[in-house]
């Protein structure tokens, strides 16, 4: 079998073939770790054959939530916690090599790896060039090398200002057996890096997978708001303590208009480690400060762990509005009218994809009195809107079959013998 010219030559054990999962699992995020279940779930019900395994910052954690076997991503890991200084440094340095012969051991052991959804190629939020980028360049080398085959499924992308981390994405990118994207931006975006994308497909995030989980009705009385701890994208470094600043100041206020306007709020974050946990916090402190007879349980802080913990915090919600993608896909996902504050143009073709395009909002520039309008036309078009969502969800959940049919004729040909030595499904032209 050949994909861009890589010859799988070692034998494949159709009994049982090692697949192992690559990427910022179990580092608290929400929408990251949302994509792992999605292909947990497809692996499980149609490859049970699969020993699966992760290679990640969160091994503990994905260990006992998923029952699977893990390794830490990063050597230096371990000391953490326990060393500072010229002693960190140093043990970093050290940890960047000493990963590269790791990577290369866990990768050597698997016929295939999988590096499930996320924006991995992209530079949207703060990341440096030694951190994701780099383990993933030595995924890509170490898969190239040991003739397993890396597949970047549903993966995210965008334009990367930064020479050094620019160099480290495409060439992970370029080294990999399989990629497709979530969105057609994604796909333009390496095109425009100056990888050849004739054979990757668009399909939608892997998130929308996730089945719709039971739980109480709708109450039109309840808003969902999506908060983070926002300071920009990698290039603004330089303001991200105005740019936070800002972004607070604005959702602060219009939590406080919707409990004026008699609504209540249930507050949710993306991010299980805390990162988002201030801007909560700063918001309970000021309703408490401004509003001392409000009854507590109008604004509450919803503690999720899983994107099935969030769906099901979600449900009761009328409408949402959140600056989280997988916020806002979450709540898309459920068919609930949703304002996307929007800090990437993945927000905005996102909410384009699912018809709702007029309603995004610059994360940029968040003005308060238009987002309390958009709020009030969202609520006032919300059965329209429902509608809409219902018929759009029903389109992803079709191109996700289509995506996870050709992961089983792509990568585990073998495991059926009806298309054992079969050639990869052929190149479509254009998003699925």
């Amino acid at each position: 079998m050949t994909v861009r010219g890589f010859t799988r030559n070692r034998r494949q054990s159709v009994a049982a073939p090692r697949v192992g999962f690559f990427g910022l699992i179990g580092a608290g995020n929400i929408g990251n770790d949302s994509s792992v279940e999605s292909m947990l779930e497809y692996l499980r019900a149609d490859h049970p054959e699969a020993i699966i395994d992760a290679m990640c910052p969160g091994p503990k954690i994905v260990r006992n939530r998923y029952g699977i076997a893990t390794v830490p991503m990063i050597w230096y890991q371990r000391y953490e916690k326990l060393v500072s200084g010229a002693t960190a440094f140093a043990l970093k340095a050290v940890g960047k090599g000493v990963d590269a012969f790791r990577t290369a051991s866990w990768v050597r052991r698997h016929e295939v790896v999988i590096v499930p959804g996320a924006g991995v190629f992209e530079a949207t939020l703060p990341i440096r060039p030694w951190g994701m980028p780099y383990e993933l360049f030595l995924l890509g080398a170490s898969g190239r090398l040991f003739r397993t085959k890396v597949a970047f499924v549903g993966v995210g992308a965008g334009a990367i200002n930064q020479r050094a981390t620019r160099w480290l994405s495409n060439s992970a990118a370029r080294l990999a057996f399989y990629r497709s994207y979530r969105d057609t931006i994604s796909r333009e975006a390496m095109r425009q890096r100056g990888l050849d994308v004739t054979r990757d497909h668009v399909y939608a995030d892997v998130a929308f997978a996730h089945k719709v989980p039971p739980g109480p009705p709708t109450d039109a009385n309840i808003v969902g708001v999506g908060v983070m701890g926002w300071y920009g994208s990698n290039d603004d470094r330089g303001r991200a303590d105005e740019i936070y600043s800002s972004y607070v100041a604005a959702m602060t206020g219009f939590v406080r208009w919707l409990v004026d306007s008699g609504r209540r709020v249930r507050l949710f974050v993306g991010d299980t480690f805390g990162a988002d946990d201030g801007v909560v916090e700063e918001i309970l402190a000021e309703l408490r400060e401004s509003r001392p007879d409000l009854d507590p349980s109008w604004v509450v802080a919803v503690p999720t762990t899983t994107f099935t913990d969030l769906m099901q915090a979600m449900l009761p919600v009328n409408s949402v509005v959140a600056i989280r993608f997988h916020n806002v896909l979450c709540g898309l996902r459920l068919s609930k009218p949703t304002i996307s504050i929007s800090y990437s143009e993945k927000h905005d073709v996102l909410m384009a994809d699912m018809g709702l395009s007029e309603f995004c909002h610059p994360a940029r520039s968040l003005d308060l009195t238009q987002l309390i309008e958009q709020f009030t036309e969202l609520e006032n078009r919300s059965p329209e809107l429902r509608q809409t969502l219902k018929e759009r969800n029903e389109a992803k959940r079709r191109l996700l079959d289509d995506q996870f049919a050709e992961l089983s004729a792509v990568l585990f040909p073998a495991t059926d013998p009806a298309r054992s030595g079969a050639e990869p499904a052929p190149a479509r032209t254009g998003a699925r």
